[in-house]
Parts: C-alpha cells; structure tokens; sequence
C-alpha cells in the first residue's frame, strides 16, 4: 500500500484522537513499521505490505488510544543516549537531563572519585547518563520495583555499563533482598515521585492512563517522598557530599524546608530550560558534617 496514503490516513486518526503533533507521531510509526529510519522513510518511502502493514496498523491504533510513544517504539532517547522503556518504567524527560548537567558539573569539581546513589532509577536514564559521561564515577542505583531495575540492568547493558552501577532492589533507603546497608556518598540524587494523587487525573491520558503510578505519585501527599529521602541523610551522606532533587516547578520552598530540616544548607535552585525551577541542589552543614 502507498506510504503517502497510509501516511494520510495516520495524520487524519492521530489528529481526531487529539494527539498533539499527529504528522510526527505519523512518519515515526510508519519509519518503525518498516524498519527505516524517519529520515530514510521521508526520502525514499516504501510501499508496506503483510507484516509492515499489519505493525503499522497495530501501532496507529494503540497512538491513537493514547499510548506513549515511547512505549509504542519501545525506546525513548535521554542525554543523547538511546534508552529502552516500557510501561513498567517512567519515559525519561528532557526536564530531568537538567539534574543530569548538574550532577557532572559537580563530579567534574571533584578531585576524587564521586561515590553516587540514584534513588528511584527507574528504566536508570540517570545513573546510565553519569556512567556514561563521568567515567570515574561509581554509581549505586535502586528501584522498588523489580521490573523497572531489568529494564534499567538493560540499559546498562546495552551501553557496556554494567560492571560500573550496582543495581539494588530497595524501598527507597530499605535494601529489600539483603540487610546490608547502602553505605555513604558523595552525591545522592533523585527523581522522586512527586504528584500529589488528586491532581493525576488533570494530566494528559497518556501519562495517567499509562505510566507507572508509583513513579508519578507518592499519594495524597506529594512531598512525602522527598521527607523519606531526608530521613536518610544523615546514615548515607559523605560528610562532604552533596544532594540533588527534581522537584515540582512550585515545590522549591516546601522541599527546601525538608532538606534544611535535615541539616543541609548552601541550596542552589537550578532551572530547565523552560526557565522553571526544576534541580535543588543542598549540602552540608558544618555541623552536620561534624554529627555524621
């Protein structure tokens, strides 16, 4: 069947579906259907025929029910780096390569070697992305969720990365297959969940129909994941460590009083690049160092 038409036809259901930019979502399901790349596809698009139509029809239909197309190709890129997703983990977003840039930025001040825990890896965009670009670090990274860490031990693979993240399965703090403590680091950072419960069903389909819910949400209350990361500090931060959150574009104060409630100071606000405040970065005070 002509590619031109089929793409016509992908256009005209992703728009009714309300999809926000049907003709890229289009030419990117047609390109994975029949194996070329979106630039190959628009040069030189083939005709599609058994098997190519039948995974292109399966694919508009699940875009056109909202599914992520993260989900949809199976791949999601982050920090220039190609990662595999699926629903069992949260599609990376660009919001989070800011705390990405500001955790090298910090390992590269650094003389010695940064001893790093990811909390919450997910499908490990984070841990994966510092391995990858600071090739001193040692990184620890942990998930609740088992399905998550076998995407993330994935990722890692697929980078030759495996041998430089340990990989834990752990309710944030709580090593859950081993009494062994998690230990002491340089630098602890965290995408935590942080969406309070009510406000999910405000979101688009596609994040609350589709995602991982404990990813997205703590509960009724969304800034208790970032009180249980401070309730650790003090067992798990070097004295001269530093911490790194996400958080919410208006949850800087309330996060801020978390974390000087637990003896960090020296904060610094980091914003994305829509200018929203998205990365706090804390550290010690003198005389928390001193207590730890």
């Amino acid at each position: 069947m002509d590619s031109r038409t089929l793409l016509r036809e992908a256009i005209a259901a992703l728009h009714r579906a309300g999809i926000p930019d049907p003709r890229l979502d289009a030419e990117l399901i047609l390109a994975e259907a029949t194996g070329l790349t979106r630039t190959q596809f628009l040069t030189s698009p083939p005709a599609l025929t058994g098997p190519h139509l039948s995974r292109f029809r399966q694919m508009l239909d699940a875009r056109a029910q909202r599914m992520p197309l993260a989900y949809i190709l199976g791949r999601r890129e982050f920090y220039s780096l190609e990662l595999k997703v699926n629903p069992e983990v949260l599609i990376p977003r660009p919001e989070t390569e800011t705390l990405v840039t500001a955790a090298l930025e910090f390992i590269n001040r650094r003389r010695d070697d940064v001893r790093i825990l990811d909390l919450g890896t997910g499908s490990g965009a984070i841990a994966i992305a510092l391995a990858f670009y600071a090739p001193s670090a040692v990184i620890v990274a942990t998930d609740i969720s088992p399905s998550a860490l076998a995407v993330a031990r994935a990722n890692a693979d697929s980078f030759g990365l495996s041998s430089r993240i340990t990989f834990i399965l752990a309710d944030c703090w709580l090593p859950l297959e081993s009494a062994a403590s998690l230990g002491r680091f340089g630098l602890i950072v965290s995408n935590p969940p942080y969406i309070a419960e009510a406000e999910l069903d405000a979101l688009e389909p596609e994040v609350r129909e589709y995602e991982p819910r404990i990813a997205l949400t703590p509960g009724t209350d969304s800034l208790s994941f970032y009180r249980r990361i401070a309730a650790g500090l003090a067992d798990h931060l070097a004295p001269d460590g530093s911490l790194m959150l996400e958080i919410g574009c208006d949850q800087a104060q309330a996060v801020g009083e978390i974390v000087r409630g637990a003896g960090l100071a020296k904060f610094t606000l980091i914003n994305d690049l829509a200018g929203l405040p998205r990365v706090l970065h804390a550290e010690l005070t003198t005389e928390f160092a001193q207590q730890s």
